[in-house]
């Protein structure tokens, strides 16, 4: 089966997390306008499409997602009519803009919920998931993602309201048609104001086991609620109905955040015939990654090892082939820095290895995503106290690890943080090497990196040799070679520690990737005898028979 043609399978996805992004008014949060300010720079690096993490009026529990106004705008990132500028430059410059959808839960503070905790004969009080105590006690044993009870009661109703996240973030009831009806007249409604698809977040979970089970024993206290929220029994039948009512109206693509999702699920999720969703966000290279050397929970501080990520990732690859569309990518706002996880962000290899695992995704097939400062190399952070963190995760598990039940070390955890820590991502755009990176002119919500100086857009600019540079090189090519975005894949060297290669195939063309994941030359006889077009390589000069530390080549023949 072939695929079939979409703009946005043929696009670049450029993630931008407002509030970490550009401050236009010195409070020290990034906004809308200087969203607008830094257009030239994003249309610079040639992508197609701006996703915007939420933006709606949120209490901030979660950094916006815990939504309290769907059709609001976040007071300190602007208004209405900023939104609106921003919409119309981004057009003006050929750029798309994406909403970020949460509709698995809201707010508390979202008058929905407002309304559903003040009676049981309220009309909105199955707007969410409420259940009566059993046995004086929550109604199972679910543990939160966000560490904790998955049950909040209210002392009022005398009942408990489910929250997979946060307590401030009650999930809403998808059973209930009228939730249904609400969501796709705000979808609906962001469309008619031009704005160019969704990025759904935790779409998976809308469908719950209407048993609600205890779920199995995760750490002797609470049970996992996964196998009872994740690709639930209804799921599907939630997002045709999405997909009939919205999404098949407009020209926009949709990509869903599938918690728990496997190869098989993607295929109904993805598939060609697009009665779902464009394409979805898949976790297994990054959660397996976490868990598979974990000291507890996700939380590790041992990298990943390159045959159990290549063997996810080709899975994928090839599972997806003609059935279904995938996305690729190495990091976002929940993932710590692509540089610092998958390659080396020493002084030495920086540049050379972020440059190396972004010709390792782009090549492959698949809508790639950039996420905000990946594209010179932005590394993670530093955290010598919980005190330096912001995220409600991280907080929680110190909290429940750590102070609570003495699980871990305090020394251990802040080294995980270190590692894979979603406020690894968070710390604010590096700008230039003025005061706060250029982010601010007032103190940042958040602490900029120290290593700014040596690590910003202004330096990257001016670098014809930057990753920055290396990014718009592999974005022109996936603009100019329709093999790179429809080619069929073919994995190789599938046996090697070191070595990271593929080819793609079409129309009697073949490109042949390789990429050495190591700070070692490694034996590589890929290009030895091969006559092509070398379309792009991270190294000055190469080695017969061998790749250099975190070399990558691609050659068109």
């Amino acid at each position: 089966m072939s695929d079939k043609r979409a703009w946005w399978k043929e696009a670049v996805i450029y993630q931008i997390y407002p509030r970490s992004f550009a401050d236009s008014n010195g409070d020290g949060i990034g906004d809308l306008n200087g969203i607008i300010g830094k257009l030239d720079y994003v249309k610079k690096l040639g992508v197609d499409v701006i996703w915007l993490n939420p933006i709606y009026k949120s209490p901030n529990d979660d950094n916006g997602y815990d939504i309290a106004d769907y059709r609001g705008i976040m007071d300190e990132f602007g208004t209405m009519e900023d939104f609106e500028r921003l919409l119309k430059e981004a057009h003006a410059r050929g750029l798309k803009i994406i909403m970020d959808l949460v509709v698995n839960h809201t707010s508390d503070e979202n008058a929905w919920f407002v309304e559903s905790r003040k009676s049981k004969d309220n009309p909105y009080h199955d707007f969410y998931i409420w259940k009566d105590p059993v046995d004086g006690h929550e109604p199972n044993n679910w543990e939160s993602w966000f560490s904790g009870s998955a049950w909040q009661y209210d002392e009022k109703l005398g009942q408990y309201y489910l929250h997979c996240f946060s307590k401030k973030q009650p999930d809403l009831n998808w059973e209930n048609p009228k939730v249904r009806d609400e969501v796709f007249d705000m979808m609906n409604w962001w469309c008619r104001k031009g704005i160019d698809g969704f990025r759904m977040d935790v779409i998976s979970m809308i469908s719950k086991d209407q048993s609600f089970p205890d779920g199995p024993l995760k750490d002797g206290l609470y049970g996992d609620l996964a196998p009872y929220v994740c690709n639930g029994p209804r799921v599907h039948e939630y997002l045709q109905e999405m997909n009939q009512r919205v999404l098949s109206k407009y020209d926009i693509m949709s990509v869903g955040e599938a918690a728990g999702v496997t190869l098989e699920q993607a295929l109904h999720y993805a598939n060609n015939e697009e009665t779902e969703l464009g394409m979805v966000f898949h976790f297994e290279h990054t959660d397996g990654c976490m868990q598979q050397d974990a000291i507890i929970g996700k939380w590790t501080k041992t990298p990943p090892r390159l045959p159990y990520l290549r063997s996810i990732l080709n899975k994928w690859q090839t599972g997806l082939e003609g059935k279904a569309w995938g996305s690729l990518y190495w990091d976002n706002h929940d993932q710590p820095r692509a540089v610092s996880r998958f390659g080396n962000d020493s002084p030495k290899w920086r540049v050379r290895s972020a440059k190396m695992i972004a010709t390792c995704l782009h090549f492959q097939k698949g809508t790639p995503y950039v996420y905000q400062g990946e594209e010179i190399g932005m590394t993670n952070m530093h955290f010598s106290s919980v005190e330096d963190c912001n995220d409600i995760e991280e907080k929680n598990a110190y909290r429940q690890y750590v102070t609570e039940q003495h699980m871990i070390s305090s020394e251990d955890m802040l080294s995980c943080f270190d590692h894979v820590a979603r406020d690894n991502a968070r710390t604010p755009m590096q700008w230039n090497d003025g005061p706060e990176a250029g982010f601010t002119t007032g103190t940042p919500w958040f602490a900029v990196n120290p290593n700014y100086k040596e690590i910003n857009a202004e330096a990257a600019l001016k670098d014809p040799d930057s990753v920055f540079y290396y990014y718009q090189k592999l974005i022109a090519l996936r603009h100019k070679l329709p093999i790179m975005v429809y080619g069929t894949f073919e994995p190789l060297l599938e046996d090697s520690d070191s070595i990271y290669a593929y080819r793609r195939h079409m129309d009697g063309k073949t490109i042949t990737v390789a990429c050495n994941w190591t700070d070692q030359k490694v034996p590589c006889s890929l290009f030895d005898e091969l006559q092509g077009e070398e379309l792009i390589t991270n190294v000055d000069s190469h080695e017969k028979g061998f790749l250099l530390p975190y070399e990558a080549r691609a050659v068109l023949s």
